[in-house]
């Protein structure tokens, strides 16, 4: 039987629930038979837009999409805890270890935690994300960024990016918040989390300048690295640099292009300090991206008003499903985005952990 579709999110003006429904239909519609979830049929596959595609079918009711989507994943998970950084076709084309793709797993299996309550899918990951957290605080810094890749002789790179450190910083509390659930509690994760959060807080010297992208502006307020007052004045003090009135966020500060992720993401960040007319706003803005189906088209050159590049991608179509339950606030996992306080909070175990662990 076909699950029950729960009432997905609305944001009043900008997308009915119908229209997400649309769009998460559109994420699985991309989805492989063996539980594959990439950027589009045929397309790469990375560990990290992948969970971010199995949490918008989380929101969306396809609970068994999304078990399949990280099943898959959990399967292909290398001995060091890793994940190559593209696959095709079930193939590896980048075999990369980067940091980032490691840690988002976590992230992912509490979104589903907290929209399931599916302790047996918490019980089976539980391993891959204990392996893959592991990796990412062995690639720490002496600052206490965290590498963004594996040199080939398995050391770890010199170079933290920003965008990524907030990334791993929201996936160790998530995989703290998980240890607690499950009764395995990771010390060195909760040292590695206070160790890159005052990191990111306070030494921007720590990582490489990629100030010209919009992520790394917004990124540590949407993980809850930056909070309060000084996440607004972050969100205020990059705002004209990187927001296109009506149209959206440029990814980069010196390109006249808006892209749909980076404007949803931003809307995240503004619905974590509490400014849901903002986010309503920027999820607004990015609308001209829709596609018929329900799909998002990744950006628009506006200079050109020209789509660029060419693809509608599952990871934009799940920023917007991720956004709009943040503003709407309604759904299970909501708080996840909208509150980055809410990881600190703890769980209720689940009983009788299974072997493996």
């Amino acid at each position: 039987m076909p699950e029950l579709v729960p009432a997905l999110p609305e944001v009043p003006g900008v997308l009915s629930a119908d229209q997400l429904n649309q769009t998460v239909a559109a994420i699985a519609a991309e989805q492989a038979a063996d539980g594959a979830l990439p950027w589009f049929r045929g397309g790469q596959l990375d560990a990290w837009d992948s969970v971010e595609a199995a949490m918008a079918l989380d929101v969306g009711g396809r609970h068994d999409r999304a078990r399949a989507a990280y099943t898959w994943l959990a399967g292909r998970q290398r001995p060091d805890g890793s994940w190559a950084a593209e696959y095709r076709d079930g193939a590896v084309t980048a075999p990369a270890v980067e940091s980032n793709h490691a840690g988002y797993l976590a992230v992912g299996v509490w979104h589903s935690w907290l929209c399931t309550g599916d302790e047996q899918l918490v019980d089976r990951l539980w391993p891959a994300v204990r392996r893959a957290l592991d990796l990412v605080t062995a690639m720490q810094l002496p600052s206490g960024a965290i590498s963004w890749a594996l040199r080939p002789d398995g050391t770890p790179d010199d170079t933290a990016l920003l965008t990524g450190n907030a990334s791993l910083y929201q996936a160790l509390r998530a995989g703290i918040a998980l240890a607690g659930l499950v009764g395995h509690e990771q010390p060195d994760w909760d040292l590695a989390a206070a160790d890159l959060g005052r990191t990111l807080r306070e030494d921007p010297a720590a990582f490489a300048d990629r100030s010209r992208y919009s992520m790394d502006w917004y990124y540590p307020v949407l993980a809850g690295a930056v909070t309060g007052p000084a996440a607004t004045e972050r969100l205020a003090a990059g705002w004209d640099t990187f927001v296109v009135p009506g149209l959206g966020v440029r990814c980069v500060a010196d390109r006249p292009w808006v892209t749909g992720a980076e404007t949803c993401e931003l809307a995240l960040a503004l619905a974590a300090v509490g400014r849901v007319d903002d986010a309503t706003e920027q999820l607004a803005s990015m609308q001209h991206l829709r596609a018929d189906d329900g799909s998002y088209w990744t950006g628009l050159v506006y200079a050109d008003d020209a789509r660029w590049p060419v693809e509608r991608t599952t990871w934009t179509a799940a920023a917007v499903v991720l956004a709009a339950d943040a503003i709407a606030g309604t759904g299970p996992a909501a708080a996840l985005f909208a509150d980055p306080a809410a990881l600190d909070r703890p769980a209720a175990p689940v009983a009788e952990p299974g072997a493996g662990r």
